[in-house]
């Protein structure tokens, strides 16, 4: 992964929060010296990974999709802090679906948008009473939240005029798709950063693909985030998610530097090695060995 040039990180010296609220306000010297290294690297990846795919140009309208966890809320951060610096002209527009979970906090999203000045919608759909009716007792409810969730936010994309949907999948997430999908999925795939959507109406696009999830918690506690948590999935038991996601991180414990190392393999493919005839051609093979005997028999015959 080559370092940003286009989205380049701000500053060394970006001013750091002084607000004695916030875990930022309590640092000492070297602690602020940690945070601006972290938060140059957050940006450094995201700005990587925004050149790498391609994902912003100039005039888009991003919709950050805003759930209240610390992805979003680092995304969030992490993109208004390169559109200041970004030589192409795009604007950001907070989405944040509230899906009517009981209990729900309405005011925290809007009271902190509103406090940093970023433009905001609200989507109200009652995907929670769906998907609570329509969930089998004991099964877990993230497949039909996430399409529920997913066509909300998709259809809302349109009506707003936003050219990319923004979403908080890091490099885990990424990882974690990837194992579910070959444990229990039979195929070999994950999340891909940039995609367009199944109808060709929507791209979407995950600027935290190089991401580290501790990096993510880490940024998200320092900054002090509102965060919200989701009480329709994080209760349930045994999701298989949560067990690969376990799987994943004794690996790094064990062996650091693996979880890096898996990822490259995500961005470095080789079709000829796997066996999907699809994506490869085993059955030109003898054409293509022929072509390639008379190439060079031809050329033993020039010499």
């Amino acid at each position: 992964m080559q370092d940003a040039v286009i989205f380049d990180p701000s500053p060394v010296d970006a001013p750091v929060t002084e607000d004695d609220a916030t875990p930022l306000g309590t640092l000492d010297g070297k602690g602020r010296r940690e945070f601006n290294k972290l938060q140059k690297r957050l940006r450094r990846q995201v700005g990587n990974a925004i050149i790498d795919y391609e994902m912003i140009g100039e005039g888009d309208r991003v919709m950050v999709c805003l759930s209240g966890g610390k992805d979003s809320y680092t995304m969030l951060e992490v993109l208004r802090s390169l559109q200041r610096n970004a030589p192409v002209n795009f604007s950001l527009v907070a989405v944040n679906l509230d899906q009517k979970q009981p209990g729900f906090p309405e005011h925290v999203l809007p009271e902190y948008l509103d406090g940093i000045g970023v433009e905001y919608h609200i989507l109200e759909r009652d995907t929670y009473s769906v998907v609570k009716e329509k969930t089998p007792e004991g099964k877990t409810t993230c497949a039909l939240c996430s399409r529920l969730r997913r066509g909300s936010l998709y259809g809302f994309a349109e009506e707003i005029g936003a050219t990319k949907i923004a979403l908080g999948h890091h490099r885990e997430d990424i990882l974690e798709t990837l194992f579910l999908n070959l444990f229990f999925g039979g195929s070999l795939k994950a999340m891909p950063p940039k995609l367009l959507s199944d109808d060709g109406r929507n791209i979407v696009i995950r600027p935290l693909a190089y991401c580290r999830e501790a990096d993510i918690a880490e940024f998200a506690r320092l900054m002090a985030f509102p965060i919200i948590p989701c009480n329709l999935c994080g209760s349930q038991p045994n999701l298989q998610r949560q067990v690969v996601k376990e799987m994943l991180a004794e690996w790094e414990a064990r062996h650091p530097g693996r979880l890096e190392s898996m990822f490259k393999a995500v961005t470095n493919v080789a079709p000829s090695q796997l066996a999907d005839r699809e994506l490869f051609d085993f059955a030109g093979l003898e054409e293509k060995q022929a072509r390639l005997q008379a190439d060079r028999i031809d050329i033993l015959n020039e010499l």
